[in-house]
């Protein structure tokens, strides 16, 4: 089994900016956190990650020919208004979940609104980092579901 977990620009700055939203965990922590998951389930999980919106959709694009089954994508500040990433994403018939760390719904008007959330087949925020173990579960699900 083998899920992507694409995370947008800044989140490799974790445990650095906003620590009140985002928290004090380090992006390292999240890498080793979503690998134990890996290692827990049995699931070859890639961690990918880019400020480049053009990196974001090339990754997008090659999951379909690497043998991707879900991916996991916080699109970060790309989510309000990347119609790029939209549509590479809707390019992809797998399972897919938009994590956000925080709960956008609660944060500032322009955070609120997701282009990708339409392309998606589930969306998670405000669960912390905890989201993104709960966005592999998902997948795992649904993957099963589907096999």
């Amino acid at each position: 089994m083998k899920i992507l977990v694409i995370n947008g620009p800044n989140l490799n700055f974790l445990g650095i900016r906003e620590r009140s939203v985002y928290g004090n965990q380090d992006y390292e922590y999240l890498k080793n956190m979503i690998a134990d998951k890996g290692k827990e389930i049995g699931a070859d999980i890639e961690v990918f990650q880019s400020n480049y919106e053009g990196g974001i959709i090339d990754r997008i694009q090659t999951s379909y020919f690497d043998g991707t089954e879900a991916i996991v994508i916080n699109p970060g500040a790309y989510t309000h208004y990347s119609y790029a990433i939209r549509d590479a994403l809707a390019s992809i018939v797998v399972p897919k979940v938009e994590i956000h760390i925080s709960d956008i719904t609660k944060r500032e008007a322009f955070r609120q609104v997701s282009v990708t959330k339409e392309v998606c087949d589930y969306q998670i925020y405000g669960r912390g980092l905890q989201g993104y173990l709960d966005a592999i579960d998902y997948c795992l699900a649904q993957i099963e579901k589907n096999s």
